[in-house]
């Protein structure tokens, strides 16, 4: 069991696989030209596995693969392959540009909800935001997965000026499809231009959506990041990631692996630990492992607080989105 200092039992994490990405959302990953890390530096596919499963051997029962996009990684259906073998939940977070090539691997390894990130059902502003224009390949292959009775989630990062008014749009999705829409509250990262006036928090979507909709809420399972809803009438759900406003940390179970092998215990950690090295060295990693979980700040890393009016993003010692996976 691998256990923080306030109790909390962590038994879910997320394994970045790259930093790299077909995609270059300003929110996530700022510039056109940026450095990936090298192949050397990256965590092996073995390694992967082998740290995994010391993760599950001390009580992970859910493991999450992230990027970068994870599906551009050239081995990823051999990563998705073995980690299936492990007695855990496994899924995935992905843009979905490579849903069509890897679904044999993905029915294989039967993966049973995929998480994808959409942020406009626009394709001129989905062009605008990640710089590539492959909308209707992202929306055929959500409607793949669907077809295959796979669980599809869609992130959605909320933000006041750039997609907010397609809230409803978004939900209007869900009323004859088996889908689950998650907004999300605009997160500082370093380098993604936050501010607090570009970030639309859990009230407001709700007030959004509410002078349309008669919504109902719907209790969430333990250790759950989301605020989850129904809409009257609608054959899929929505929920709220409002990590800004209402953060979930005091029942947070969530590691992180980043793919250079670095542990963090929370999002927004200003430290990391390096697993990789010790890993390649033959040593036991799993004291490491306990070390950094019990050290977990209370709350948001120790750096934010829920007054995001008063706060300024610059001086949080963090990496970006893309190098922590999400």
């Amino acid at each position: 069991m691998i256990e923080d200092s306030f109790g909390r039992v962590h038994d879910y994490l997320r394994i970045s696989l790259t930093d790299n990405c077909n995609f270059r959302c300003f929110y996530c990953m700022p510039e056109e030209e940026y450095d990936f890390t090298p192949a050397s530096r990256l965590m092996q596919a073995d390694e992967i596995v082998k740290l995994a499963t010391i993760f599950v051997e001390n009580g992970v029962k859910k493991i999450r693969l992230t990027g970068g996009e994870p599906l551009v990684r050239k081995d990823a259906g051999e990563i998705i392959l073995a980690l299936a073998k492990l007695p855990v939940e496994l899924a995935i977070t992905t843009n979905g540009t490579r849903i069509n090539d890897l679904l044999p691997t993905l029915l294989a390894a039967n993966i049973k909800s995929i998480n994808i990130s959409l942020d406009t059902l626009q394709p001129e502003k989905f062009k605008l935001i990640t710089r590539r224009d492959v909308f209707h390949l992202v929306k055929s292959n959500i409607e793949l997965l669907l077809q295959h009775k796979i669980m599809v989630k869609l992130n959605m990062v909320v933000m006041k000026g750039m997609n907010d008014d397609e809230i409803l749009d978004f939900i209007a999705w869900t009323q004859h499809n088996p889908i689950q829409v998650r907004f999300i509250e605009f997160m500082p990262f370093s380098g993604n231009r936050w501010t607090s006036n570009k970030m639309c928090s859990l009230a407001e979507i709700l007030a959004i959506i509410e002078e349309k909709h008669t919504v109902f809420p719907v209790i969430a399972k333990a250790n759950d990041t989301a605020k989850h809803f129904m809409v009257a009438g609608h054959e899929g759900s929505f929920a709220i990631i409002s990590t800004m406003t209402q953060p979930f940390c005091s029942t947070c179970n969530r590691m992180r692996l980043t793919a250079d092998g670095k542990l963090k215990n929370c999002l927004f950690s200003a430290g990391e630990t390096n697993l990789l090295a010790p890993l390649r060295a033959g040593e036991d990693v799993l004291p490491l492992i306990k070390a950094s979980i019990w050290s977990k700040a209370k709350e948001l890393g120790g750096q934010l607080n829920t007054d995001f009016e008063k706060l300024d993003a610059g001086a949080i010692n963090n990496r970006s989105m893309i190098t922590i996976g999400g």
